[in-house]
C-alpha cells in the first residue's frame, strides 16, 4: 500500500513539473506571472516616450484588468529581417510575437517556423485590415500573419544644397549625380542597395538572372565614386545635421528626419520603388499561443493602433487608423503637410514586394555585395597601407640582412 502511495505521490509531482514546464514563462516574471516575448523592429512601438501610449504597458494592464492575468511582456529588438531568421532558425531562443517582412514572413512559413494563426477566424479586429492587405503573395491564404504596417522607399534629398532644378529629383539617378560627390548615402545591406541599382536599371527586384545583378553591381560600382557612405541607423544624424544630402531610405523614417530638419524632402522615383508590409506572427517554439493571439488583437484596437502609427509615422492597414479625422489632422499638422500623401497616395502600380530569393540567387546576391564593399574606397586605402607596411618591413629586413653580410666578411 505504502508503495501504491509513494507512486502517485512521484506521478502528482512529475505532473506538476511538466505542467510548469509548459505553462508560458512564469517564473521569469515572478510567481503567478506570465512573460510574454515580443521580438521587434527598433523604434517600431508607441513606448511611452514624448508623452506617447506605452502600448506594452497598455496591454499588461488590460490583460490585469480583463483577463485577470498577470502578464509582463519581454521587448526586445532587431535591425534586419535576416537578424531575426538568424535568432528563430537556431532555436537558441523562444519568442511570442515578431513582426517581420513579407518576403521573410514566407520564408519562415516555408522552413516551419511558424504557428497557424488563422487570423479570420482567431483574432476579432482582423476584419478591420484594408482587404488590399490581406491574401498577398507571402500569405495568400491567410495563414500565418496580421498586417502591422506598411511602407515604401524613396529618395530624401536636402533642399538647401541639391538644386531645385536638377534634372535628377524625381528620379533614382539622382542617388548618382556627380555635382554631389561626398553627399550622397545608399543603403548598407544587399536587398535594399541592390534594388536602388536595379529600378534605376528597370529590372525586377525578384530577378535570378545573374547578368541583371552584374549590370546592378556595375552600377553600384560607379556610384562609389560619389558615394560618403553605406549606412542604415547613421542616416538620421547625417540627414538631419545637413553632413549629406541626398539619401534613399523608407518613407517613415523621413518624418522623423524631417521633425530636425524641415530642409529635407522626399519622392518616391518615377522608375518604381519598393513596398513593403511588416506583419505580426506567432513562432512555431511559442509557449503562450493564446495570449500572443490576444497582442495582436490588441494591437489592432482603435487607442492603441493609433497611437503606434503616430509614433512610428508609417502607413497602417487598420481602417480604425487612417479613416480617423484625428490621426489626419494629427499627421498633416504635426508631422508633415503631405504626410498622409507620401503615406498613402501614391500609386503602387511600378511598386514591387521583396521575395524571398532562391538559396542560389540569395549566394549570388551577398558575393557580389561583398565584391562591392571590398572594392570600395575605404577597402583600397586599406590595401594600399597594409602594402606600404609589407614593403618598409622588406626593407627594413632587406638592410638588416646586408648589413649582416658585411660584417661577417669583415671578419672573415
Amino acid at each position: 500500500m505504502k508503495k501504491l502511495l509513494t507512486a502517485l505521490v512521484l506521478i502528482l509531482m512529475l505532473a506538476c513539473l511538466v505542467s510548469c514546464g509548459t505553462d508560458g514563462n512564469k517564473d521569469s516574471a515572478g510567481a503567478g506571472s506570465t512573460t510574454l516575448y515580443v521580438y521587434n523592429w527598433g523604434e517600431y512601438i508607441s513606448d511611452g516616450s514624448e508623452d506617447s501610449l506605452d502600448s506594452n504597458a497598455a496591454f499588461e494592464q488590460y490583460c490585469k484588468e480583463e483577463l485577470g492575468m498577470n502578464v509582463k511582456v519581454n521587448y526586445s529588438t532587431y535591425s534586419s529581417n535576416e537578424d531575426l531568421y538568424a535568432k528563430l532558425s537556431s532555436g537558441s531562443v523562444s519568442y511570442d510575437v515578431v513582426i517581420p517582412s513579407d518576403y521573410m514572413i514566407a520564408r519562415l512559413a516555408a522552413e516551419g517556423l511558424l504557428c497557424e494563426l488563422n487570423p479570420e477566424q482567431t483574432v476579432a479586429n482582423y476584419a478591420y485590415i484594408d482587404d488590399n492587405f490581406k491574401g498577398l503573395y507571402y500569405d495568400e491564404n491567410e495563414i500565418w500573419s496580421v498586417p502591422y504596417t506598411y511602407g515604401t522607399v524613396g529618395i530624401l534629398y536636402n533642399t538647401d544644397i541639391v538644386d531645385p532644378a536638377d534634372e535628377n529629383i524625381g528620379s533614382w539617378s539622382l542617388m548618382w549625380d556627380e555635382d554631389y560627390t561626398g553627399n550622397i548615402l545608399q543603403f548598407n545591406n544587399p536587398r535594399d542597395a541592390f534594388g536602388t541599382a536595379q529600378y534605376a536599371l528597370g529590372y525586377s527586384v525578384n530577378s535570378d538572372k545573374e547578368s541583371e545583378w552584374q549590370e546592378a553591381l556595375s552600377l553600384l560600382k560607379e556610384q562609389k565614386n560619389v558615394v560618403q557612405g553605406y549606412v542604415m541607423d547613421e542616416i538620421f544624424n547625417k540627414m538631419k545635421g545637413g553632413s549629406a544630402a541626398i539619401a534613399a531610405y523608407y518613407a517613415g523614417d523621413f518624418f522623423t528626419m524631417y521633425a530636425d530638419n524641415e530642409l529635407l524632402d522626399f519622392y518616391h522615383p518615377v522608375e518604381g520603388t519598393n513596398v513593403f508590409v511588416d506583419a505580426m506572427c506567432i513562432p512555431a517554439g511559442t509557449k503562450n499561443y493564446d495570449l500572443a493571439v490576444e497582442y495582436i488583437n490588441f494591437m489592432l484596437s482603435e487607442e492603441v493602433a493609433i497611437a503606434n502609427a503616430e509614433y512610428i509615422c508609417y502607413a497602417s492597414p487598420n481602417r480604425l487608423v487612417y479613416e480617423n479625422e484625428d490621426y489626419i489632422a494629427y499627421m498633416e499638422e504635426e508631422v508633415h503637410p503631405e504626410a498622409i500623401d507620401i503615406l498613402y497616395n501614391f500609386d503602387m502600380g511600378n511598386m514591387e514586394f521583396y521575395h524571398d530569393l532562391s538559396e542560389e540567387t540569395r549566394l549570388m546576391m551577398n558575393s557580389l555585395w561583398e565584391e562591392l564593399k571590398i572594392e570600395s574606397k575605404i577597402g583600397i586605402s586599406i590595401y594600399i597601407i597594409c602594402a606600404a607596411i609589407v614593403l618598409s618591413l622588406g626593407a627594413a629586413l632587406t638592410v638588416t640582412f646586408i648589413k649582416k653580410k658585411i660584417r661577417e666578411s669583415y671578419y672573415d
